[in-house]
């Protein structure tokens, strides 16, 4: 069981940042049916309809490179899906871990409708959005039945448990935002930083910026989408690191004293001054598609961090309860305890 979850596990750490790629080097359309290549198999057998595809629009979405990252994908991801399929089977025959492996189903099933209509709807914001967060909650289950059971709980005060879901929520909350920003093209709708196109604060419009239900580059009346809008969708996602950062280091303050988790602290630390880096990086040098990538890789990776920190510090907390259970019924009278019959009984 264990192999199998980490077999899928570096599996999911290749479909997920692969379908970044494949999103940001524009070929989420290089196939614009489901599941298969204009009814075929693979691109090697649909090449004559790729090459009429791209002589009618030399510039579009179309190609036999961009065909293969997308196919690629799905190859990848099909892959996956069987794998996680066997571990719910064998979770369920071995009465192991069953709710997360039945979880992991349910994500699955969800992810691969959420692909086809990323296809067939012809890359809807909400849906592309919707579909990498699925992949990433694919992601963190793994790691989560991977690691949790094996990392020693640590104790921490209450505020430390209360911080750390803080934080998971608004890790949750960013890869939301960063969804919405990679889906809508708006990564470059803010030049510079920290200033955004030379304002310290420029001029935002929600209105037609998070409109959930229309089409990519378009408002909700079917217009343009209003730079305006990118601009605010870019913008919310830096307030959004703003947050994550405070929450982070207030984390990392009162966990600290507590030896057994400075070593998991210093692994958070550094994934969120990576993942700030590369968001600031990606901005500067114009959204290099290596550095991109990299930054939803490092988004994964922060969450997972995140998530088993928490886990920690919930498995000690259910230590302590079950410490006390045990306690209550030692201090319980002989016969009562033993279960005799008694006065009272």
């Amino acid at each position: 069981m264990r192999k199998l979850v980490w077999l899928a596990l570096l599996l999911a750490m290749i479909v997920v940042p692969f379908g970044a790629y494949v999103r940001l080097s524009n070929a989420g359309l290089g196939c614009p049916d489901w599941p298969g290549c204009y009814g075929r198999l693979s691109p090697a057998h649909a090449v004559d309809s790729i090459q009429a595809a791209q002589l009618a629009s030399p510039e579009g979405p179309v190609s036999l490179g961009k065909a293969w990252k997308e196919m690629s994908h799905r190859y990848l991801a099909g892959s996956l899906g069987l794998l996680i399929l066997l571990i719910a089977w064998r979770a369920w025959r071995e009465r192991l871990q069953r709710l997360p492996a039945s979880l992991l189903i349910a994500v699955v099933a969800l992810q691969g409708a959420l692909g086809m209509w990323t296809v067939t709807l012809l890359l809807k914001p909400a849906i592309v959005t919707s579909h990498l967060l699925g992949g990433m909650a694919v992601l963190q289950i793994l790691a989560w039945m991977m690691f949790a059971p094996r990392l020693a709980p640590v104790a921490g005060p209450p505020v430390l448990r209360m911080l750390s879901a803080w934080l998971i929520s608004a890790l949750i909350l960013q890869l939301l935002l960063g969804g919405w920003v990679s889906s809508n093209y708006a990564a470059l709708a803010c030049q510079g930083f920290p200033a955004c196109n030379g304002q310290s604060w420029p001029s935002l419009r929600f209105d037609q910026a998070f409109h959930v239900v229309r089409e990519l580059g378009q408002a909700a009346d079917g217009s343009l989408l209003g730079f305006d809008s990118l601009v605010t969708i870019h913008w919310l996602h830096r307030l959004g690191a703003l947050l994550v950062s405070l929450l982070v280091m207030a984390v990392m303050l009162k966990g600290w004293p507590e030896a057994g988790l400075r070593p998991h602290l210093a692994c958070l630390g550094s994934a969120w001054l990576a993942q700030i880096g590369l968001g600031i990086a990606n901005v500067l040098l114009q959204l290099p598609l290596p550095l991109a990538v990299a930054h939803n890789a490092g988004a994964a990776f922060l969450l997972a961090t995140a998530l088993l920190l928490r886990s920690r510090l919930r498995a000690k907390e259910r230590e302590a309860q079950a410490g006390q259970r045990v306690w209550r019924r030692m201090m319980r009278p002989p016969a009562e305890r033993l279960g005799w019959p008694g006065e009272g009984r």
